[in-house]
């Protein structure tokens, strides 16, 4: 097969099998562990990003390596470091199987942590979003804040004025993960017919699922924003349709489902609530105190 799907690639390796491989990292949320020298959140983020990928290709996440790079050596780093990974991947379900640190004096100032994941499917039962239909309900999963997204921009206007250890230690809440949930639904025999991880570039990135599957989506009823999140846009004179274009607003993950199966597939997410619908014109759209959108055309 050896293609790019919709978050993470896929190997074909026979008996009916695919492998789902998926890098990313933390991004620039390290640095904001550096400011509070509080590190064992971020382990838990490197998990999430990887895993909450891999499952939007309909992949059971099974292992990870990690990858530490360090300016200089630091015990206690690496330490907290691990402790994070290792709640991340039980979390997770998945096992660690091995990591890498390196100490780059003349390439990193700080550190950075990233690592590959891995996870299995069988081909039958690959999501990539193409069979999404204009109808469609949109079901959404709440976020626990910032995840691990945006962090750059967040940074630049929330410590404009100074460094504030509230405002980093909520930046620091965990990416929550979401491949519990996912999988139980997914093992229900719940038709479902996309999956989101709400992560870089946020709702503008739906345009994956849109332009396979010819479709747009309306999202009127997403979850409230954290109180985080209106701090930059009204500290930052943030507009509307860059904050849906860079942050998560509230809602992680989504997942696209025929309207009739709406009801089981809140049933099988607890904590879930329809968010939105498929439309069929090639946009996003975002309803929110009464104002409309347009978050991304194609």
């Amino acid at each position: 097969m050896n293609v790019r799907q919709h978050y993470a690639g896929l190997i074909d390796i026979g008996g009916g099998n695919a492998l789902a491989l998926h890098t990313d990292g933390v991004g620039t949320k390290v640095l904001v562990a550096e400011m509070l020298k509080e590190y064992r959140t971020v382990g838990i983020d490197c998990v999430a990003m990887n895993v909450n990928d891999l499952i939007c290709v309909g992949a059971e996440p099974i292992a990870l390596v990690d990858y530490l790079a360090l300016e200089k050596m630091d015990q206690r780093l690496v330490n907290d470091v691990t402790i994070g990974l290792e709640k991340g991947a039980r979390d997770a379900g998945i096992a660690i199987v091995a990591g890498e640190t390196a100490v780059m004096p003349d390439v990193i100032h700080g550190f950075d942590l990233s690592a590959m994941s891995i996870g299995i499917v069988k081909k039958s039962r690959i999501i990539t979003g193409e069979k999404a239909k204009v109808g469609d309900a949109i079901i959404g999963l709440p976020s626990s804040g910032v995840h691990s997204n945006g962090l750059t921009l967040a940074r630049k206007i929330l410590f404009k004025k100074g460094f504030d250890r509230n405002i980093a230690r909520e930046l620091l809440t965990p990416t929550r993960i979401y491949v519990k949930q996912i999988m139980k639904l997914l093992k229900s025999r719940i038709q479902i017919h996309g999956l989101a991880h709400i992560t870089g570039g946020a709702f503008s990135k739906l345009k994956r699922i849109g332009e396979r599957a010819d479709v747009g989506f309306y999202l009127d009823d997403l979850f409230r924003p954290h109180e985080i999140f209106e701090k930059i846009q009204e500290q930052g004179h943030v507009s509307d349709r860059e904050m849906y274009r860079t942050f998560n607003m509230g809602t992680g993950f989504l997942v696209f489902c025929p309207r009739n199966e709406a009801k089981n597939a809140l049933r099988a997410l607890p904590d879930a609530r329809k968010v939105g619908e498929v439309i069929n014109e090639r946009k996003v759209i975002v309803e929110a105190d009464s104002k409309k959108i347009e978050v991304e055309v194609w």
